[in-house]
């Protein structure tokens, strides 16, 4: 099963710009949001280096997507 990962942080202005564009995508995968700051051994462990960062798992190799995208871009990268 497919699982989305959003690795943001309190203070991300472009993380907040991002949440509002993995919304409006309208996925049909879970997404569980990660604070770096709070969860920070989980973000060393994925290998996180800026937010905002996606990570794609549960398909045949993990995706990672960072930065701020558009929906249609979101989309695109999730079924592609």
């Amino acid at each position: 099963m497919k699982k989305i990962y959003r690795f943001t942080a309190s203070w991300c202005q472009p993380c907040k710009a991002l949440a509002k564009n993995l919304e409006a995508a309208n996925l049909d995968i879970p997404i569980e949001v990660v604070d770096i700051d709070v969860f920070e051994d989980m973000a060393i462990e994925y290998g996180i280096r800026s937010v905002p960062t996606l990570i794609l798992k549960g398909g045949e190799t993990d995706k990672r997507l960072v930065g701020v995208h558009t929906p249609e871009q979101i989309k695109e990268w999730a079924n592609g």
